[in-house]
């Protein structure tokens, strides 16, 4: 079976984060659509958050996002190994 079509995987998109600037953040999916990624009030104001997101935007790093609500996820890819 592909990681892919795990049940687990269903609700987690892969994407790139490709723009950040206070308080957006946007990111492409594997497919090409653009979301606005909704961050919290703590994700907001951590400035650590924002020098940690700026460093994933040049890495072009893939994080896992929650496919409903468009947020990032902190355990996304260890629920791959769950089975």
């Amino acid at each position: 079976m592909l990681i892919d079509q795990a049940t687990n995987m269903t609700n987690i998109i892969a994407a790139q984060i490709i723009k950040v600037f206070y308080p957006f953040v946007i990111a492409k999916t594997e497919t090409g659509e653009y979301l606005s990624l909704n961050l919290s009030t703590n994700e907001q104001l951590d400035p650590l958050f924002w020098d940690e997101l700026r460093s994933i935007l040049q890495a072009k790093l893939w994080v896992p996002i929650g496919r409903h609500y468009h947020q990032l996820l902190d355990n996304g890819w260890l629920a791959v190994g769950i089975s």
